[in-house]
């Protein structure tokens, strides 16, 4: 294909999906900025209800939206297999190495995950980051299971565009390898930016990283993995911790 074809292809992907997210991001952490009050004193939910008071109807909703956000998957998945290129295969999301990548997948998620919650409370503390409220769900039976969903649609979403398919798009593009890794780092901290500087930085470190590791194994299945546990340990985490510790920041 040509490079303004691959050029477009790209392009719509993003504004489909983490593209648009980086834009609503910032328009969010303009208005946190210019209300009153500081940065701390406003709270960041990732998961909210849909319809209060309605569970059945709330949860039609939930499943709907991350159903509807993993559409830019599928459409990656449709462009990689009509490149010819096997479909995710062509970017490590496939079975042929699952005990490794879970492996992986668990030792990253393990050293970024400690070193990822201090670096938020102390950005918090300094007034750089909103208090993030990773759940805001009703104690209804299908939060846990929704949460959990939820962190899987998150982590493919992420690694599968920001990760995999970027850097395939970008070096096709002709772009250099520090090129597109700052590309890379730079858009995953952008869409983070609804949580203040500290998610907006800390995601970019995280970005770096991630980057790194791709290259250095050729899978994105392990970033999938440690990007999943990452987040089922944050929103399980909270809805069974938040109120009941001291050190964990709530609204």
């Amino acid at each position: 294909m040509s490079r303004r074809i691959l050029r477009s292809e790209t392009l719509l992907v993003l504004a489909l999906s983490l593209g648009a997210s980086a834009l609503s991001s910032l328009i969010s952490f303009i208005g946190s900025l210019t209300k009153p009050g500081g940065l701390k004193d406003q709270a960041a939910t990732l998961n909210s209800s849909y319809a209060p008071g309605r569970p059945w109807l709330d949860l039609a909703w939930q499943l709907f939206g991350i159903a509807t956000a993993l559409v830019p998957v599928a459409l990656v998945a449709h462009f990689l297999l009509r490149e010819g290129a096997g479909g995710l295969r062509a970017i490590g999301l496939d079975r042929t190495r699952p005990w490794p990548d879970l492996g992986r997948g668990a030792l990253v998620a393990a050293g970024i995950g400690s070193a990822g919650l201090a670096f938020y409370l102390i950005a918090r503390t300094a007034g750089f980051n909103l208090t993030v409220v990773p759940e805001a769900l009703p104690d209804v039976w299908w939060k846990y299971p929704v949460l959990i969903l939820s962190a899987l649609q998150n982590s493919l979403v992420e690694e599968v565009i920001v990760v995999g398919y970027l850097l395939r798009r970008l070096g096709q593009l002709g772009w250099t390898p520090t090129a597109a890794l700052v590309a890379s780092f730079v858009l995953r901290g952008s869409y983070h930016l609804y949580q203040g500087i500290g998610g907006f930085i800390g995601n970019m470190v995280m970005g770096a990283v991630f980057v790194l590791l791709y290259r250095r194994w050729g899978r994105v299945g392990p970033l999938v993995v440690a990007h999943a546990l990452l987040d089922i340990v944050a929103f399980v985490g909270y809805a069974l911790l938040a109120g009941k510790v001291s050190w964990l920041p709530t609204m």
